[in-house]
């Protein structure tokens, strides 16, 4: 049984924004699920429904089985992090943490004991006096966690709690958190809109949008198959090159490129077909001399990533060849220049000629938005039993 199974979910505000659009979600129990998306996607209005801080239009919610869709919050068993962390500014650390008891009536010896006990699992004793003020951002965030945590729900939501912390911060705070949810096994849905931290993070991500979630999957499935246009545009921080393009004879005209149809989506792909073509540009290898298959142009910028360097190459045929090219609303352009990443010390010198190879396998083909797949193979049909000797008929 799903720990948190929700089917038809649908809000809309006054006004007529449907911010969830009829949207089913299953999230298993011990698990750590990412909603990911742009700004106005859903992902924080869906977050809030399900601890009932905002009431659904339609569908339902259930938390363990039982149905919450009515619930108030307080009845939900639900712990909840904010992203601003929304401490109380006259209370110490400590009664910070243990307000939630408070407001649950439990005996203050109680709920000092246990406040102590999450202070000491985040890393807080010798902080308990201190107030809000006089504490760092990522000892803010703590707090709040603690505070979450502290009344031992069977649900725990963050909403964007890394984002008010400096870049060191979060990675630290990031790599505290995914320890703190391993040890203690808690079902876990954050919010982000931050990619690097879903896929750092999550076991399974959501990628929303307009209400609607546009893949679910494993950071790695949704990172190496994007399923459709969307998704290819919104993950990666390098973003995936896509570039429009014709089926011809078995290869994609693109880019002044010819590319062969991968051998296992051959027979979905009729010549004439207007198809987008996808590669991230950790999936291309950088030649200095003409090769074949290859997207050619001259290097224009070179972005320093680190320990490798992002090259683009600007071409003169990025036009698809087709009149009608296929639309996209996603965040990377299509067509425009080649992106490729290349090892530190490897980077070309700007001005000169260069073509980016697709490594074998990592090109994807996207038709009508969506990725071409394999088709399903049919089914073996099934043969009856043979009629043994003196049986009827």
């Amino acid at each position: 049984m799903a720990d948190i199974a929700i089917r038809g979910l649908t809000k809309v505000y006054p006004g007529g924004v449907r911010a969830l659009d009829a949207l089913d979600l299953d999230v298993a129990e011990g698990e750590f699920f990412a909603l990911l998306g742009p700004s106005g996607c859903g992902k924080t209005t869906l977050l809030r429904t399900i601890a009932g801080l905002e009431t659904a239009t339609g569908g339902t919610i259930r938390l363990a089985g039982a149905d919450v869709t009515r619930l108030p919050p307080g009845r939900r068993d639900v712990g909840m992090v904010f992203q601003d962390y929304a401490l109380f500014p006259h209370m110490n650390v400590l009664d910070n943490i243990a307000y939630p008891l408070r407001v649950k009536r439990v005996a203050r010896a109680e709920r000092h004991r246990r406040a102590k006990d999450a202070a000491d699992l985040l890393g807080l004793l010798g902080l308990d006096g201190r107030r809000p003020a006089e504490l760092s951002g990522g000892q803010q965030q703590r707090v709040a966690l603690a505070r979450a945590l502290v009344a031992e729900p069977r649900i725990f939501l963050l909403d964007e709690p890394l984002s008010n912390l400096d870049a060191r911060l979060r990675l630290e705070a990031r790599t505290q958190l995914k320890r703190l949810q391993l040890h203690l096994g808690i079902t876990t849905v954050f919010v982000t809109h931050d990619q690097a931290e879903a896929l750092a993070l999550a076991d399974r991500i959501a990628v929303m949008d307009a209400g609607r979630i546009r893949q679910l999957g494993t950071p790695v499935e949704v990172f190496r198959r994007p399923a459709n246009l969307f998704v290819a545009g919104f993950i990666g921080s390098t973003p995936m090159n896509l570039l429009p393009g014709t089926v011809r004879d078995a290869s994609v005209e693109i880019a002044g490129a010819r590319l062969p149809v991968p051998d296992d989506v051959r027979a979905e792909i009729p010549d004439g077909t207007d198809v987008v073509c996808g590669v991230r540009p950790e999936y291309l290898d950088f030649h200095g001399d003409p090769v074949d298959g290859a997207f050619g142009g001259t290097v224009s910028v070179i972005e320093h990533l680190g320990g490798s360097s992002l090259v683009t190459l600007d071409g003169e045929d990025r036009p698809s060849s087709s009149p009608h090219p296929p639309p996209f609303n996603g965040r990377a352009p299509l067509g425009g220049p080649v992106r490729v990443v290349v090892a530190e010390g490897r980077e070309p010198e700007p001005g000169t000629e260069g073509w980016a190879v697709p490594r074998s396998g990592r090109v994807l083909l996207y038709r009508d938005g969506e990725l071409v797949t394999a088709a399903e193979p049919a089914a073996e049909p099934t043969m009856a039993p043979p009629i043994k000797d003196g049986g009827p008929g």
